[in-house]
């Protein structure tokens, strides 16, 4: 028996006319997989990745990596889930722009009664990848300071009211001045106009030429080589975007002369890749959401339908925040 389901799948890599949105036939849950209502969906950076190509999927693919859902059928095998029952998730065949799916279990993260749905599909993709790079890529303590890209941006935004929270100094860069107050509201101590100040030259200034202990880049080609030369020696710059294009090849013996630098590139699919791993950090996600330590200010919703001009917006930078569809 089958299911029927509005979905969007892309066959060609480009634009976001090439995004396919009609109804489809979705089959039974297979052995261990559970089929799901969406209730809502979240929209992430890496989805316009898979759909440009710069991060290329086997085509014809569905699309969206991460939703909340009620489950409305179990595949053999499975345990621990019921019918009825709402759950969240992360990765997974992408396929989230859709009415309904069938998802792998083991990827579907049991949700506390007392959350929201859309407010839990704004913040799990970027809140995990906020646990990760804050607490086990880079463990940011009381009293670090930090610098962070895109301080107004979905991930930036969560990252800057956690970074408060465990109290270290956060100096963020944005691209205008309302994106500033979006920053400061959110816990940065220190914002950068990146469009009217030189933010190395800034930082040295602000750390009174020491550097900054950690810096977050997800903004690539524009940033990379001054983020570097941001940093306190022995520091670390971890880069996990390329929203303004590619990072150029690196020559690893200048991370020696800028004071032993460390650098990496990490991925959220190896940081939950471990079942047991992937359910503590959702737990210390939802347990910050519970206890408003974080929160999705500013959700952009759109209709499922609308996912293209979704994509449009978060490409020319026109949102803040956090982008949600709802079917």
């Amino acid at each position: 028996m089958t299911t029927e389901t509005q979905a969007f799948r892309f066959s060609e890599f480009g634009a976001s006319e090439v995004l396919d949105f009609k109804t489809r036939q979705l089959p039974d849950p297979a052995p261990g997989e559970i089929q799901i209502r969406h209730l809502a969906i979240g929209v992430n950076y890496i989805d316009i990745y898979h759909r440009r190509g710069t991060a290329p999927l086997p085509l014809p693919s569905g699309i969206g990596v991460e939703g909340v859902g009620v489950i409305t059928a179990l595949g053999d095998g499975v345990a621990g889930f019921a019918v009825g029952a709402r759950v969240a998730y992360v990765g997974g065949p992408p396929g989230a722009y859709a009415t309904h799916r069938n998802l792998p279990a083991a990827r579907a993260l049991a949700l506390p009664e007392d959350l929201d749905s859309r407010e839990v599909a704004a913040l799990v993709f970027k809140g995990l990848t906020v646990e990760y790079l804050i607490h086990r890529c880079f463990e940011v303590k009381r009293g670090d300071t930090v610098l962070f890209h895109a301080a107004a941006g979905g991930v930036g935004s969560i990252a800057c009211q956690w970074l408060s929270h465990i109290g270290a100094t956060v100096i963020g860069t944005v691209s205008s001045i309302e994106k500033a107050e979006i920053a400061r509201a959110n816990g940065c101590r220190h914002v950068i106009l990146y469009t009217q100040e030189d933010f190395q030259a800034r930082v040295g200034e602000i750390t009174d030429g020491k550097g900054v202990d950690v810096v977050y880049d997800s903004v690539g080609a524009e940033t990379f080589a001054r983020s570097l030369d941001c940093l306190r020696p022995r520091g670390m710059l971890v880069s996990f975007g390329a929203s303004s294009g590619p990072v150029p090849p690196l020559d690893v013996s200048a991370l020696s002369a800028k004071g032993s630098l460390y650098v990496t590139r990490p991925s959220i699919a190896h940081y939950t890749a471990d079942r047991a791993e992937y359910e503590a950090a959702a737990r210390n996600l939802f347990a910050a959401i519970g206890a408003g330590v974080i929160k999705a200010a500013g959700i952009t919703t759109y209709p499922l339908s609308k996912a293209g001009k979704a994509h449009e917006d978060l490409e020319a930078r026109r949102t803040t925040g956090s982008v949600v569809l709802l079917p």
